[in-house]
Parts: structure tokens; C-alpha cells; sequence
């Protein structure tokens, strides 16, 4: 039970941090038109998204253990639910990024990839902001 939880927190800790940066440094390479950057910050957001999935895994996988029907808590429920509301959100910005990087890689000046920024900025804030009820919620409540 204690490797779970490290597991779940060392997921947590190594992969939901990067990919909050990654995902709101990503405005700032496209305003600077800084297509490697860019390029670098969708592949960062990538990854770290696929390893985030290990912080739901172990979470879930500590609940089953622990037992005691923690799973059925209104906290685990909301917080589950909100991370799979961010993992949609991760699959918009994953979108918009290769969207921003075609646009701003071809030699057309027409689409400077405005829209992309604005989403993948608005959208990054309030991953940022579901990270943090999540974490509220793991660790006020407590049963």
C-alpha cells in the first residue's frame, strides 16, 4: 500500500508539474513565432500526458487496496471525474498545438495561429486550476 502511494504521488509530482509548464509556456513560443520551441513543448505536452495517466492508475489502484469503500467517497468521485474532464482538456490542447506548428511551419503569412494561443492559453489556466480542486480534494477532505 505505501509503494502505491508513492507511486501515485511520484506521478503526480513528475508528471502533472512539466505538463502544466509545457502546456502554458506554449503560448509565449507562439506569440514569438518559435516553431522548434513550439515543436518541443508538443512533444513535451505528449508525453507527460501519457504518464499522467499512471496518477489515476496508481490513485485507483490505492483506492481498491485501501478498501473500505474509499472509492465511493464523494471526494475520489469528483476527483476522478475532474481528471478525466483534464484529460480531455490535455487532447484539446495536444490539438491545437499541432495545429499552431503546421500553421506557423508553412510559408503562408496568413494564419499566424492567434486563435490556437488564445485557446491553449484559456484552456491551460484551467487545467491549472482543475490540478489544484484535485489536490484540494485529496487532501481536505481525508476520511
Amino acid at each position: 500500500m505505501d509503494l502505491l502511494l508513492w507511486l501515485h504521488i511520484g506521478f503526480a509530482i513528475f508528471t502533472i508539474g512539466p505538463l502544466t509548464a509545457a502546456t502554458m509556456a506554449a503560448p509565449r513560443a507562439i506569440r514569438n513565432k518559435n516553431v522548434p520551441v513550439l515543436q518541443n513543448l508538443q512533444r513535451m505536452t505528449r508525453v507527460y500526458s501519457f504518464g499522467s495517466i499512471g496518477v489515476l492508475v496508481f490513485g485507483v489502484a490505492l483506492g481498491v487496496v485501501t478498501g473500505g469503500g474509499l472509492l465511493g467517497q464523494w471526494y475520489m468521485t469528483a476527483s476522478m471525474t475532474l481528471f478525466i474532464v483534464a484529460v480531455v482538456l490535455i487532447v484539446i490542447i495536444d490539438r491545437d498545438l499541432r495545429t499552431a506548428v503546421r500553421a506557423l511551419s508553412s510559408d503562408s503569412a496568413e494564419d499566424d495561429a492567434q486563435v490556437q494561443n488564445g485557446r491553449i492559453a484559456a484552456i491551460s489556466g484551467l487545467l491549472a486550476v482543475i490540478w489544484l480542486v484535485i489536490l484540494f480534494l485529496m487532501v481536505v477532505p481525508g476520511p
